[in-house]
């Protein structure tokens, strides 16, 4: 006879189980309520109770949140920035069109490093001032000139140096200071936006590039004029056209360019002082800065007298030095050395 299907869900008899299902206990697990009130403690005690058989176990609870893929969904991402090496001449190394500065870019580390020198070099260096300080006055009240020795603590040197490397960078030079020079720094806002160093000098010899230029100029402008006529019914038009030599520049003629030397002459002439090194900030040019620092120079480096500025001389200078030069002592043919 076929077996009713109320057999199939009826209980089994304990004849039918072993003897290991019979003895088997029973687990069942409850578990409490997450607590509502985020500020209340945490008890650690509570937790989950599990009932093995007729005796209830504690399992503690602990309270460490899940992680997704070992990662904080709170931490924020990074980002890191991606070039293409394309054959660019300056791909790994770009160097600053105005402080001179080579760095990586994207880089973090020269980012950060061209950043603070490219504000020193136009700025200037911070400069918040010392105790015992050399002092001279400027015309303008919130400036001051430093004078800084040899003989000087270390912090001076140090902050000297720091000039000297930004100088010697700009200028293309190097060995600017020895231990007979005086340094002369223009602070200014808490910044030194000038500096210049001084030596002691007995001779020195005048420039001649300077009359050589006033020649090139003149021949550069000099010219052959050709009259030409125009004339509308009774009015006539006079036109004088000027033709100019192609084979000078005038601008390379004043700078001293086109010789690509400093000529002076043979005889020597005495002096007292000579400017091996004279530099401005470039936000702080065109403002009467070197002129200032070149009076201080007249005024201090001789303890018993005031200097002419016929007993200065400059060392090697540049195109801006020759044009600083001869503005500062009103002739063409100053002394260099």
């Amino acid at each position: 006879m076929q077996p009713k299907i109320s057999s199939f869900f009826r209980p089994p008899r304990a004849s039918d189980l072993g003897l290991s299902e019979i003895t088997r206990p029973q687990i069942s697990v409850t578990y409490s309520r997450r607590r509502t009130v985020p500020d209340q403690p945490i008890d650690d005690t509570s937790g989950a109770e599990v009932v093995v058989g007729e005796e209830p176990v504690k399992m503690p609870v602990t309270n460490q949140k899940p992680s997704v893929g070992s990662r904080s969904l709170n931490k924020k991402r990074s980002y890191a920035q991606l070039h293409l090496d394309l054959g660019q001449s300056d791909f790994l190394l770009h160097s600053c069109s105005i402080c001179g500065l080579k760095y990586a870019p994207g880089e973090v580390d020269d980012e950060k490093l061209h950043k603070s020198f490219h504000k020193n070099y136009s700025l200037g260096l911070p400069f918040k001032g010392w105790n015992n300080e050399r002092v001279i006055q400027t015309p303008l009240t919130e400036c001051r000139i430093v004078v800084v020795l040899d003989s000087d603590p270390l912090s001076h040197k140090s902050k000297v140096q720091e000039i000297l490397k930004i100088m010697e960078t700009d200028l293309g030079d190097s060995g600017i200071y020895h231990k007979l020079c005086k340094v002369y720094l223009f602070i200014s806002a808490q910044r030194v936006a000038g500096c210049l160093v001084a030596e002691p000098l007995q001779v020195a010899h005048k420039i001649l590039s300077s009359c050589v230029n006033e020649k090139l100029i003149t021949e550069a402008t000099k010219g052959k004029r050709r009259p030409m006529t125009l004339q509308f019914g009774s009015i006539c038009f006079q036109r004088d056209v000027v033709r100019r030599a192609s084979s000078v520049d005038v601008n390379d003629a004043v700078n001293g360019n086109c010789s690509g030397a400093i000529l002076c002459e043979n005889e020597t002439v005495p002096v007292a002082c000579g400017i091996r090194a004279i530099w401005v900030t470039p936000s702080n040019r065109r403002k009467h800065i070197a002129t200032q620092l070149l009076d201080a120079v007249r005024k201090d480096f001789s303890s018993d007298l005031v200097l002419e500025k016929n007993q200065l001389a400059f060392a090697q200078p540049t195109s801006d030095g020759k044009a600083l030069g001869a503005r500062y002592t009103g002739i063409t043919t100053f002394l260099v050395y």
